[in-house]
């Protein structure tokens, strides 16, 4: 009877050991189906990054989103300017900048995450285009930035820097508007935005600026953000301003506590 007994308990299952087996069944299920769900996604993404929307796609595109303010017929309303004479090129720039659809009225139209897909932004495009041709794409050569680093940055300083800050930091304008920093900016919308002129900023046509001379400029922004200060801390790259409140804090402050720790030795 006693050996019995004995049998049975050695013959029993340790709970640590229905645990372990089930931790060790519920691994393998969740690595089976994690990667299941990669390869099928691996295989998905593709083919839909690759998918190529139509002009027609992009009218039902514009009719949906754009539409209310800028008209079925592009000839605008009074919520939005008409789109006749824009390009393709425009439109790339506002709704791949997140500037277009607009969230609200105000000066100026914010740059923010994009709402669309880069398929949908073309076909929008295209479709724009093919109702009210404007300004198209630029050749590879202008946004390769192999122009004259030099000159561009010369042209800068002339004609944009008033605005945009020699560094390109930016700046603010009247009325709430600014210019915005080109530490970040694309060649193509550099490009796109000297051509098209959004928001407050003038057409640089083929008789201010050659094509020449628009690779120069984006050129010499390209190096620029590449570049590393050799000055040490650019506080802001927002010119004597910032440097001369860095003084005055820093500077005369340091003095002030030197002159107060020398008064109290003294005494």
């Amino acid at each position: 009877m006693a050996r019995e007994k004995k049998r049975r308990s050695n013959g029993r299952r340790s709970p640590l050991a229905a645990a372990a087996l089930i931790g060790a069944g519920l691994l393998i299920t969740g690595g089976i189906y994690a990667g299941a769900t990669a390869a099928i996604a691996a295989t998905e993404t593709p083919t839909a990054a690759s998918t190529q929307l139509t002009v027609d796609d992009g009218e039902k595109l514009f009719q949906a989103n754009c539409a209310t303010c800028h008209g079925m017929d592009l000839q605008g309303t009074a919520n939005g300017p008409s789109l006749y004479g824009v390009g393709e090129l425009s439109v790339e720039f506002q709704l791949a900048t997140g500037r277009m659809p607009l969230q609200m009225q105000g000066p100026q139209a914010p740059q923010k995450e994009p709402q669309f897909t880069e398929p949908q932004i073309d076909a929008m495009a295209s479709f724009v285009q093919s109702v009210a041709p404007g300004p198209t794409y630029p050749s590879d050569k202008t946004l390769d930035g192999e122009g004259d680093v030099a000159h561009g940055a010369e042209l800068f300083r002339v004609n944009c820097a008033m605005c945009h800050n020699v560094a390109a930091a930016g700046g603010a304008l009247t009325e709430g508007k600014y210019a915005p920093g080109l530490s970040n900016t694309s060649a193509l919308h550099i490009y796109a935005a000297m051509v098209t002129g959004p928001q407050n900023m003038p057409v640089f046509g083929d008789m201010n600026l050659s094509d020449e001379d628009k690779r120069d400029i984006i050129s010499a922004l390209l190096y620029q953000q590449e570049a590393v200060s050799v000055g040490g801390f650019t506080l802001g790259s927002l010119g004597p301003v910032s440097e001369g409140l860095f003084i005055w804090i820093f500077g005369i402050g340091a003095l002030v506590a030197i002159s107060v720790w020398i008064t109290a030795k003294s005494n």
